[in-house]
């Protein structure tokens, strides 16, 4: 622990427990407690606001151009409050014990799907390996699991045994993957943030609640560009001299929220190049002269900007091409 006063001046340093840290500063006035966002920064946030104090988090690359020289705990500390004291620093909003058991039901479900890649993926290669080829893709498991249940097959024994466990457990990786997506459509359903972004094309139930558990409050961004580049869906900027240079996509976002919103206006492209976007519209004009992923992360960028309006206003989605002028 590192304590200084408003001046910056250095009031305690200490090397406390966790008994006793929470002891300590339940003895202490009310004051800014600063700690850099991380697993458990949550809980002793909540835990600090409890006890009176107001609790502040930042990220741990806002701190490191505040360490000095070598690298401990002290310095860390210290780092930390002057990063603290900072007029323009920017800060991790806490979350709610709600939003983190939502993040947890949203991590164990993406924990489950690459699991269940993992283990085709294996399926794929230990066929191959006999001269058995699928396509890739969860689509294409029944065909592989037509070829280890062929009694007619050219499979070792002991290489369909080792198949039929792999098929037995990505089966059950399915039915805990399906009963997780019945826990977040139930969990969307009763939220009404989560109602309201889903009445835009290309944000689903899963979408929604990851918006809604990793977003902060959109109260904290001055405008919809803000949360977009939150969100990393903007140019990387190396300007200099009053000349822009703008490179690829930042992506130093939340990463979550911005692969959902990637993958929600791809399909959104995909279907209106398919039925045709109005005539004229941006959609349109935009799928004529640029490829297909370029069309979509524009598209995410103006869907961020949209679910910042649609959340600071309190409104459902309105398109643009029935909204009248």
């Amino acid at each position: 622990m590192h304590g200084a006063a408003a001046d910056g001046s250095v009031v305690f340093r200490k090397k406390l427990s966790r008994l006793q840290f929470c002891k300590f500063m339940a003895s202490q006035p009310a004051c800014v407690v600063a700690m850099e966002a991380c697993g458990s920064s949550h809980y002793w946030a909540r835990q600090m606001a409890r006890l009176g104090h107001e609790p502040r988090l930042i990220a741990p690359a806002y701190v490191k151009p505040f360490v000095k020289r070598q690298k401990n705990d002290v310095a860390d500390a210290e780092a930390i409050v002057e990063a603290a004291q900072r007029p323009t620093m920017r800060f991790v909003e806490p979350k709610t014990k709600e939003q983190q058991s939502r993040a947890i039901v949203f991590r164990t479900r993406e924990q489950f799907v690459n699991q269940r890649t993992e283990l085709v993926n294996a399926l794929r290669t230990h066929l191959y390996e006999f001269g058995y080829v699928a396509p890739q893709g969860i689509g294409h498991l029944p065909r592989l699991a037509e070829i280890v249940e062929d009694e007619n097959a050219d499979l070792p024994d002991l290489v369909r045994d080792i198949c039929s466990a792999l098929l037995d457990q990505i089966e059950q990786l399915s039915s805990r993957l399906a009963a997780l997506k019945k826990t977040i459509d139930t969990l969307s359903k009763q939220a009404a943030t989560s109602r309201r972004l889903q009445t835009m094309p290309g944000v689903g139930p899963i979408a929604a609640l990851a918006i809604e558990t990793f977003a902060p409050p959109m109260e904290a961004f001055t405008c919809g560009r803000d949360f977009a580049a939150w969100l990393g869906l903007v140019p990387r900027q190396k300007s200099s001299g009053g000349k822009q240079r703008l490179g690829k996509v930042s992506m130093m976002g939340q990463r979550d929220i911005r692969r959902l919103l990637i993958i929600g206006a791809m399909a959104v492209v995909r279907w209106a190049s398919r039925r045709r976007a109005p005539d004229g519209s941006w959609l349109d004009r935009l799928i004529l002269k640029k490829p297909r992923m370029l069309v979509a992360i524009a598209l995410a960028n103006k869907m961020a900007r949209g679910i910042w309006a649609m959340l600071t206003k309190q409104e459902d989605y309105r398109d643009p091409a029935t909204v009248p002028a």
